[in-house]
C-alpha cells in the first residue's frame, strides 16, 4: 500500500467543504502540528535561512498553501520580524487563518502558479501542502519557489512509512472528533514521500545548496538555500 505514493484526493482539497467542517479540522490539524513536531521543523528550517538575511528589516515570507496559518507559533522564538504572506485557494481557510493569525496578509490564488515576480520574497515556506501535488506540480512549484526565494525554500513535509501510518492511524482514531481528519491524515501519509523521491523533484541547475534531514515525527525538513550568484538581491 505504501510502495508508490497514493493519487487519492483529501477532503481538505475541496474547495466546497462547509466552513464548520474545515474549521474544525483546522483546529485539530494545528494541535497535531503542535505535538508531532510541524512547528519545530519549519522553525529549523526558517531559522537555517535567516541567518543569510539582513537583521535590520523584517523577513518577509511567503507561505504557500497555508490553510490555518499556524506559523505564528513556529516563527515567535526566532527572535526576528516577519513580514508574513499566506497564499491559499481556499477562501475558507484565509477567513479562519484572519481569526487565528496575527500580522499576516492573505493572498487568495493557486500555489501552482505562484503568480510573483523573481526575488518577491525571502523566503518561500510550505508545511505539508507539497504532498498534496502530483509530482509533476511538485516540480513546478518547487522551481517557481526558487525563482521568487532571495535567500531560500523551506519545505516541511511527511514521510511515507509504515509506521507514520500506524501511528496517526491510531491517534487519530482515538483523539479526533473530525471525520475529514481521520480520513485526510491517512491519505497524507499514503500520498507523501521518501528521501529518494523528494530529492527527484528538485530543479536542475546550480547555485543552491540543498539539505534534507529527517525529523520526529516522520517529517522531512527540505532546505534550499539560494546562494548569492543567483540571488535576486
Amino acid at each position: 500500500m505504501l510502495e508508490v505514493r497514493s493519487a487519492l484526493p483529501e477532503l481538505m482539497d475541496d474547495t466546497g467543504l462547509p466552513a464548520r467542517d474545515l474549521g474544525r479540522a483546522l483546529d485539530e490539524l494545528t494541535a497535531i502540528n503542535r505535538w508531532l513536531g510541524g512547528h519545530r521543523t519549519s522553525r529549523k528550517g526558517i531559522g537555517k535561512v535567516i541567518a543569510n538575511t539582513p537583521g535590520h528589516r523584517p523577513v518577509t515570507l511567503l507561505d504557500i498553501g497555508s490553510g490555518g496559518s499556524g506559523l505564528d507559533a513556529a516563527l515567535a522564538p526566532l527572535h526576528r520580524r516577519f513580514a508574513v504572506t499566506a497564499l491559499d485557494l481556499n477562501i475558507r481557510a484565509h477567513e479562519y487563518a484572519q481569526r487565528h493569525a496575527q500580522h499576516v496578509a492573505f493572498v487568495i490564488g493557486s500555489a501552482h502558479a505562484l503568480p510573483f515576480a523573481d526575488g518577491s520574497f525571502d523566503i518561500v515556506h510550505a508545511s505539508l501542502f507539497l504532498h498534496h501535488c502530483t509530482d509533476a506540480e511538485a516540480r513546478v512549484l518547487l522551481a517557481n519557489a526558487v525563482r521568487i526565494a532571495r535567500y531560500g525554500v523551506v519545505i516541511n513535509d511527511l514521510h511515507r512509512h509504515i509506521c507514520a501510518y500506524a501511528g496517526i492511524a491510531a491517534l487519530t482514531r482515538v483523539l479526533s472528533k473530525s471525520p475529514v481528519v481521520r480520513n485526510d491524515a491517512l491519505v497524507s501519509v499514503r500520498r507523501a514521500f521518501t528521501r529518494k523521491e523528494l530529492l527527484r523533484l528538485l530543479p536542475p541547475g546550480g547555485g543552491m545548496q540543498v539539505s534534507l534531514s529527517w525529523r520526529w515525527a516522520f517529517r522531512w525538513c527540505l532546505c534550499i538555500t539560494v546562494s548569492p550568484r543567483t540571488n535576486h538581491g
